[in-house]
């Protein structure tokens, strides 16, 4: 069924932009580990053409991560992800000036610095303020976007900690508790993200997926980031390279539940996506007259 799509707005730097269609955030890693290898970028030239390839297919953001968090990923120290989230950030905003910046990282230090001195305009924090007692407090500092995720333990040992007793019912409650305290912060554009393959196990994804539309009860603009990973190539008996067909059903499905942002390796895809639903959607919704 598809679900109404509410418009949000943030402000980016002084600036209320109106999120009234689906956003595509793009992909970007700095780092040598990252589950798919087309993500990653190690030279200049290859992080220039692809960030122009990116905003050439219409990406809205550019999301960059200098720290693999797939499963079972050992964290990099806090000065090797400072030296390659300035190196790249550098390049991007000399190359592509008008484009919107997030920077994946978990590290309230890393947030200050990136926003502060290197252009960032979001910080996409995969723990949801878990690994760093300080994020918080660092983003009512900033007062820039804030990606919520949930998250439980760290990217070594979260495999092993999926026992809920309602996934998406608990997903649910520890995301409103957490956003419930950014706000009392003063923290006010909070966008969440419900962790799809974090401490999750492929049916407790799926049973995110089906349950989505629940997370619109936070009153807050929905990211969903399933992008060639471990959920979709499994079942199809494949792998990252082969996921872009799957990537692309799953994330039609969560635009048809009213997603806000789709996180992706591949951007034209997901635009095409987002235009295609978004005709569907108009088609089916009455006009006022």
């Amino acid at each position: 069924m598809m679900q109404p799509f509410k418009t949000y707005s943030l402000n980016l730097k002084g600036k209320q932009v109106t999120i009234d269609r689906p956003w595509v955030m793009g992909i970007v890693n700095v780092t040598p580990d990252s589950f798919y290898s087309g993500s990653r970028v190690n030279d200049e030239q290859a992080l220039i053409s692809r960030v122009r390839q990116m905003v050439d297919e219409g990406v809205d953001i550019i999301d960059v991560g200098a720290c693999s968090t797939r499963p079972g990923s050992l964290s990099v120290d806090a000065r090797g992800e400072m030296e390659r989230l300035h190196w790249a950030l550098d390049i991007i905003r000399r190359e592509v000036p008008q484009a919107i910046l997030s920077v994946d990282t978990y590290r309230a230090s890393m947030a200050v610095c990136c926003v502060e001195e290197w252009g960032a305009d979001i910080i996409n924090d995969i723990s949801g303020g878990t690994l760093d007692e300080d994020m918080f407090a660092a983003m009512a500092r900033l007062r820039v976007p804030y990606v919520l995720m949930h998250m439980r333990g760290t990217p070594e040992t979260m495999s092993s900690l999926t026992s809920y007793d309602d996934v998406a019912a608990d997903v649910l409650e520890w995301m409103a508790h957490r956003l419930d305290r950014l706000r009392q912060m003063g923290v006010e554009d909070v966008i969440a993200d419900p962790g799809f393959g974090f401490a999750k196990t492929m049916e407790q994804n799926y049973e995110l997926l089906a349950r989505l539309e629940v997370f619109h009860a936070l009153d807050a603009p929905l990211l969903v980031g399933v992008s060639r990973k471990r959920m979709i190539y499994t079942p199809l008996d494949s792998d990252a390279d082969h996921a872009l067909n799957g990537t692309t059903v799953i994330n039609t499905l969560a635009l048809c539940q009213g997603a806000h942002f789709l996180r992706v390796h591949d951007v034209r895809a997901a635009v095409e996506a987002v235009k295609l639903v978004s005709m569907t959607r108009r088609a089916i919704t009455p006009t006022s007259k």
